[in-house]
């Protein structure tokens, strides 16, 4: 049987002179090592796409993180700091992705930002600085430490029992995460379940109960260093085998 193909929408980055569409590699070595999948990079081209065409193609989506945040317009909202930056272009591709891949049931993989866009996609709403929201600690890094330390476990989350997350980490309750991030979840969209929380309360994963298809969507990264912990090679393996499922039965 032949690999089944992820998309991974790409970000837009401006190199020197040029812009440029592009995927971190952790997120790329996480679908092939983890995941036994073959990634695809989607470029940031919004309307431009033949989504009939594309989505023949998918076994599998995952949305990544970014630097860029989901444009605030989405949720109803005014830009907050506009020092963040943001990415229109990606916005216009993934946001009718998520809709269009979760409609026909393909396995869907979101992190970080890729968590945020999935939930206002289908109507959600987020904090853009959790920091400042009360009750909530501040989930950002520390941008002047080395990567290794950003990435390192930050927090404990709490895994609901019965759901999604709890299937896959079968005997897990609570699990140590890193903390890479600015926003985050503030009202959850209809059809969608939390599958784990911070110790803050704040939403960590949830899947698209809605949706026919396999859903998982975290804010923690647990693509980073995958090979070397067990829990986000479960995660990535869980992942990869509804992408062979779906490629089987399509």
């Amino acid at each position: 049987m032949t690999q089944p193909i992820v998309l991974i929408p790409a970000c837009t980055k401006q190199i020197g002179a040029h812009p440029y569409h592009v995927a971190q590699m952790k997120y790329i070595d996480a679908v092939v090592r983890g995941a036994g999948c073959l990634p695809l990079i989607l470029p940031a081209i919004g309307d431009e796409v033949d989504w009939e065409t594309l989505l023949e193609l998918a076994d599998g989506v995952m949305l990544t993180g970014s630097p860029s945040n989901v444009h605030p317009d989405f949720f109803g909202q005014s830009v907050l700091d506009p020092s963040l930056p943001l990415d229109p272009a990606r916005d216009a591709t993934t946001l009718p992705l998520i809709r269009l891949a979760l409609q026909k049931g393909i396995p869907l993989l979101a992190v970080c930002r890729g968590t945020q866009e999935v939930n206002v996609a289908l109507g959600g709403s987020l904090h853009q600085a959790v920091h400042e929201v009360a009750g909530f600690m501040d989930h950002r890094e520390d941008k002047s430490a080395s990567l290794d330390i950003q990435y390192a476990p930050a927090h404990s989350i709490q895994i609901v029992p019965g759901g999604r997350l709890a299937q896959i980490l079968v005997g897990v309750s609570e699990m140590m995460v890193n903390s890479v991030h600015g926003q985050g979840i503030d009202q959850l969209a209809a059809g969608l379940q939390v599958e784990a929380r911070a110790d803050d309360g704040l939403i960590e994963a949830y899947s698209v109960t809605s949706a026919p298809g396999f859903t998982l969507a975290m804010q923690w990264h647990p693509e980073w260093k995958v090979t070397e912990n067990p829990q986000s090679m479960k995660l990535f393996a869980a992942f990869g085998n509804a992408c062979r499922e779906y490629k089987a039965a399509t």
